[in-house]
């Protein structure tokens, strides 16, 4: 033991100290780094809350587009449903119009004369007039001039619900 406590060491010493400086600078330049990837975290966090957002935007839109597919699938259903059943009256109509179409082209008709035979279209006389398709009271006062209240006074017997073409209605005297 004697031997190595007589030794020289000195550089001991020194070395401690330069292995403690080498760990300094080490231990900065570690610092440095981390700073540096802190900062670039806080860069990117930025970014990545943003992507988190336009993430959740787009499952929000996503849902509402979904939402609204199914409500244009329904209305087109229930669209298709009111055309199918506005269709069934159209040809209702249609055939009603051809019904009304034909009996227009059938002629007039024929009033028959005082002993019984046809005598031809029924003409109005002097202060009388002749029903026509679509004629009613009030239409017929109203051509005539007259008031719907005359207009019955003079044709007591008359069923103004149920006129005929080619039937005499006698007119008030104006």
């Amino acid at each position: 033991m004697d031997t190595i406590s007589r030794e020289n060491n000195s550089m001991l010493p020194v070395g401690g100290i330069v292995v403690g400086v080498i760990g300094l600078l080490l231990g900065g330049i570690a610092l440095i780094q981390i700073s540096k990837v802190n900062k670039t975290l806080a860069e990117h966090q930025a970014k990545v809350d943003l992507v988190d957002t336009v993430k959740g935007q787009a499952e929000t839109a996503a849902a509402v587009s979904e939402k609204t597919a199914k409500e244009v699938a329904g209305l087109t259903r229930s669209t298709q449903d009111a055309f199918n059943q506005v269709g069934g009256e159209l040809g209702n109509l249609r055939g009603s119009i051809t019904k009304l179409e034909e009996a227009a082209k059938k002629p007039a008709p024929v009033a028959a004369d005082k002993k019984g035979g046809k005598s031809g279209p029924a003409v109005a006389g002097p202060g009388e007039y002749v029903v026509k398709a679509g004629d009613g009271g009030a239409k017929i006062a109203k051509a005539s001039g007259v008031s719907l209240a005359d207009l019955q006074a003079v044709n007591p017997g008359v069923d103004w619900t149920k006129l005929k073409v080619g039937q005499k209605v006698k007119l008030p005297k104006k």
